[in-house]
């Protein structure tokens, strides 16, 4: 009998345990980068451009070094030899193509809020007060701010350097057949649809505190980041440095979404200054300075449409996706993924045999744009689920039934779509009756019949939508980018019959330290409480990929599983020599090693550790007495292990002054094996309010010549909590064969379609009254002009 087969007491993966480290933010006790302090600290505050783009003519640095409590203030000329420039770009986008990055300007300027020189002070006041001390003199030159128009052969460049004018990248997917089905088609709908950039808004800015040993040569970086070991690789290579001589410590880090998976400049700029200075510098964005250097997100112009026979069935659709970004690409991960995404994504739940998606992406001189949560997903579904639901209208038929004959049935996988990705076994079916349950979807079109002979027009929306999770090899490291696909965990067994595990996803308020004890507490036999979980330090956890794309459940849980099972294997086995029986009949429960055949024969864990640890010579010769494993978990089959589900909102416009009100809103949604469903419905909300702020509120407002109108939290809107509609979740589990454990993501699930879901309920209120909006955010001014209340 195999002892991984049996199991006595409880089993904790499944269970809705609360965040521990949550007692910790609570009270207070929290170490993020924010509250570091080291002797002999900088502070660093950076002059900006004011000019979109330009040509800087003169840059005067003397009077500002003489300021008071300055220690040195550093140019793009101080800073080329100690690191080296990036360019943000992957082999796999053929054709790619950045301008290279240094972490200051030198001679071009290439959006408002680029840095052009750095203030090393005492203080951040002293910083600051010196900044305003640089003579900064800039030839303003042609800003690019229009995508389309930046195409145009005759367009100035958002970069002088740019070797293929403001074209970053291009593509084409394409089945055969797509122009011909188009022309025979019973029906044809389209749309322009217009998406705004946004940007993250985490409750803790970016931060970064580098302290370079000069008698070691040994650099320790402190930083809120998502990705500790992309750092590490990042400074050493760009500084000069031996890997091994690159710290980056990554504490408790108060929201990322995405955003602080990339390269940017100032934090390059800190950690150069601190090589260069010998002393720790630390630098700590402020809001205003957020908004002009967090990367952007979600910025598209897309033209679809979409081919349906006499009985709704969908044949194809065609796609062409505007993506403008920044000046360059990000580094590393790109600013080509989103929209690459976005192409390969539509149509995804959907049996549709033809398809062509093509992509631009262009330059402009604006902030950067990369991946920010649910990369591609949202734009994606909203282009896909509008246009389903206009073909609804068209045809005359119910959201739900058309989407019914049209989803990937259960019982068809693995299957392949359009776009060339390929799905092991997904829910759709399951998902789409267990939605209009949860709803009660037929009461509410009474009631919304009822309501409108009286004048108010409420409106329901549904998107289903597929994922993209636990990603392989081939989403980064095929492009050459030295972005880990796989995980570490070391797991031990105390002297005290406790167990610490030290792995290599990290840890930004998604539960990460809480669902890693459950999965370890099963396979040893131990509470989560007796589990302690370390992430975030090159230092002490083993190299691995960290937390990104949805993966830590999926890939960071298997390789805590795998480890805790090798570990529980070496229990057993010493067990076994001291109960004088097979290890293989063993069992791991409440704290013990127990017989499976006889419950009575027990030993504490506690005890086995106590032999192995202080007295292994009373055990037989040749056992191994170690009780500490280490294991790397990589994917090996499908590329993506991807989820599913289905959105559904419920909105109530008022046409006379354009404001959307939110009801209610609900997920059913498949991420394979639960392993916390507390912490994944928690995962969900937080997610759909991120879509639904992107869906009426939130929006990077820029002028034609390149300035951010809106870049401050005083103007730049955000969801609140007065404004969030109850959201009811749902569940189907299809777990992955790919692992063990059968866990998929789920952290990116709420954003992926609430935009979408949300979009079509407004146009669903808004068809009784001739009027439709395809341009996000929905907001009042916007929906009246829909209306043609208002003109421009």
């Amino acid at each position: 009998m195999n002892a991984e087969g049996l199991r006595i007491g409880a089993r904790h993966v499944g269970t809705p345990l609360r965040r521990e480290n949550a007692r910790r933010h609570v009270a207070g006790r929290s170490r993020f980068t924010t509250d570091l302090t080291l002797p002999q600290m900088l502070h660093a505050a950076f002059v900006r451009s004011p000019l979109a783009h330009g040509r800087i003519t003169e840059l005067d640095v003397s009077e500002a070094r003489a300021a008071p409590g300055v220690h040195a203030v550093l140019t793009a000329a101080d800073l080329a030899d100690c690191c080296t420039p990036w360019r943000g770009t992957l082999d796999h986008f053929a054709g790619m193509t950045s301008v290279s990055q240094r972490p200051l300007a030198e001679e071009e300027v290439l959006w408002v809020g680029h840095p052009v020189a750095m203030i090393l002070a005492e203080s951040r006041a002293m910083a600051e007060d010196a900044s305003e001390l640089v003579l900064l003199d800039i030839e303003e030159l042609p800003a690019v701010t229009d995508p389309h128009a930046a195409l145009h052969p005759d367009s100035p460049k958002a970069a002088l350097e740019a070797e293929k004018g403001n074209l970053c990248f291009e593509t084409v997917l394409e089945t055969g057949a797509v122009d011909q089905v188009f022309a025979e088609a019973a029906h044809v709908v389209e749309e322009e649809f217009t998406f705004g950039r946004h940007t993250a808004v985490t409750l803790e800015p970016r931060a970064i505190l580098a302290d370079f040993d000069p008698s070691t040569r040994r650099l320790t970086v402190h930083q809120g980041t998502q990705t500790p070991y992309q750092f590490q690789d990042t400074f050493a290579r760009h500084l000069g440095l031996e890997q091994s001589n690159v710290r980056v410590i990554s504490p408790d880090v108060g929201g990322s979404f995405g955003m602080k998976l990339h390269v940017y400049h100032e934090e390059m700029a800190v950690a150069a200054a601190s090589v260069l200075h010998g002393r720790p510098v630390r630098y700590v964005p402020d809001r205003l300075e957020t908004f002009l250097s967090d990367i952007h997100a979600r910025d598209h112009r897309i033209t679809a449409r979409m081919a349906l026979d006499a009985e709704g069935h969908i044949l194809a659709m065609d796609v062409h996706d505007i993506a403008p970004i920044g000046p360059f690409s990000t580094y590393p991960r790109t600013s080509v993924a989103e929209g690459n995404q976005v192409i390969r994504l539509m149509g995804a739940p959907y049996r549709m045999p033809d398809y062509r998606g093509r992509l631009q992406v262009v330059f402009q001189n604006k902030v950067q744009t990369s991946q920010y949560r649910a990369v591609g997903h949202p734009i994606a579904c909203a282009v896909t689920e509008a246009l389903v639901d206009k073909a609804a209208v068209a045809l005359g038929l119910d959201p739900f039934a058309i989407r019914a004959a049209n989803v990937i049935a259960d019982d068809a996988y693995p299957a392949r779509s359009a776009t060339g990705f390929e799905f092991e076994a997904l829910s759709h079916e399951e998902c789409l009756g267990k939605l209009r349950d949860l709803m009660g979807y037929d009461a509410l079109r009474e009631q919304q019949a009822a309501l409108r002979d009286r004048g108010i027009y409420r409106g329901i929306g549904i998107a289903p939508f597929v994922e993209i999770t636990n990603p392989g090899a081939t989403f980064y490291g095929i492009g050459g980018a030295r972005i880990s696909a796989q995980d570490g965990a070391i797991v031990k067994l105390t002297p005290g019959g406790q167990a610490q595990v030290a792995i290599s996803i990290t840890e930004q308020g998604q539960g990460t330290e809480t669902i890693i004890a459950q999965i370890v507490a099963d396979e040893l036999g131990l509470d989560p409480s007796q589990v302690r979980v370390t992430t975030g330090d090159t230092e002490t956890t083993p190299s691995g990929g960290a937390t990104w794309a949805c993966r830590g459940a999926g890939i960071g849980g298997e390789t805590a599983l795998r480890a805790a099972r090798k570990l529980a294997a070496q229990i057993r086995a010493i067990s076994g020599a001291v109960l004088q029986k097979d290890g293989d009949t063993l069992i791991l429960s409440g704290g013990a090693v127990v017989s499976a055949d006889n419950p009575m024969v027990a030993m504490d864990l506690s005890e086995v550790a106590r032999i192995a640890y202080y007295r292994p010579d009373t055990l037989p010769a040749g056992i191994d007495t170690s009780l500490s494993v280490a294991h790397h978990f990589a994917p090996s089959g499908y590329p993506f292990d991807f989820t599913n589900g289905i959105q559904a909102s419920h909105v109530e416009v008022d046409p006379e002054t354009g404001i959307v009100r939110l009801l209610r809103h609900w997920v059913v949604e498949d991420c394979g094996t639960i392993i916390n469903p507390l912490l994944v419905d928690e995962q969900i909300r937080g997610g759909v309010v991120q879509g639904l702020g992107a869906a009426l509120f939130e929006e990077c407002l820029y002028d034609e010549s390149g300035q951010l109108t809106n870049g401050s939290m005083a103007d730049y809107l955000v969801p609140m909590p007065c404004e969030m509609p109850d959201i009811a979740i749902a569940h189907v589990e299809t777990p992955t064969k790919d692992t063990i454990l059968g866990a998929k993501g789920v952290g990116e699930a709420g954003t992926a379609a609430a935009s979408a879901a949300a979009m079509n309920a407004v146009n669903d209120a808004l068809l009784p009254l001739g009027a439709r909006i395809t341009q996000t955010p929905m907001t009042p001014l916007r929906i009246l002009r829909a209306l043609k209340t208002i003109t421009d």
